[in-house]
């Protein structure tokens, strides 16, 4: 009634079959192993590149993170360059609010996330800030890498 093995040679109480084939009654799952393995190592490889693509130097803070809506979060990224961009579209200052106005009409949440470089002044970052809460966002959430210095004078490394 189970899956047995039959060796060759047999040597056994069992009868050889006439033509030599053998039944085989085991279930091979060396290519499905090998096919998840590889579908692994290309999440693995592909999950990092899904993020907002625009490369900058966040400045280090304390605080926690923010929880994370079901919706796609809206990113604006502020770079060293002064360059603005909306998700990964590059937008000149004079259109960034009327864009941003578009954009809250489409989308249920006001929350948006702005990355600012460590390099940009308060002053710029500011007025990127004034330019959202213009374009319909008043849930913003500033954008940093962990782990930066605490007032309590410790590190958190």
């Amino acid at each position: 009634m189970g899956a047995h093995i039959v060796k060759p040679g047999g040597g056994g109480s069992r009868r050889r079959r006439r033509g030599g084939a053998k039944p085989m009654s085991e279930i091979n799952v060396t290519p499905f192993v090998d096919v998840m393995l590889v579908l692994l190592i290309i999440f693995m490889v592909s999950a990092p590149l899904l993020t907002v693509g625009v490369p900058v130097e966040l400045p280090k803070s304390a605080a926690s993170a923010l929880s994370a809506d079901s919706e796609e979060p809206l990113t604006v990224t502020l770079t060293a360059e002064g360059g603005i961009l909306i998700q990964t579209t590059e937008t000149p200052s004079g259109e960034l609010i009327g864009k941003l106005r578009a954009i809250a009409q489409e989308r249920s949440s006001d929350r948006v996330f702005l990355r600012a470089d460590g390099a940009v002044s308060y002053a710029q970052v500011m007025e990127v800030m004034g330019a959202l809460n213009a374009g319909g966002f008043s849930n913003i959430g500033l954008v940093t890498e962990t782990g930066g210095p605490r007032l309590d004078g410790q590190d958190e490394g």
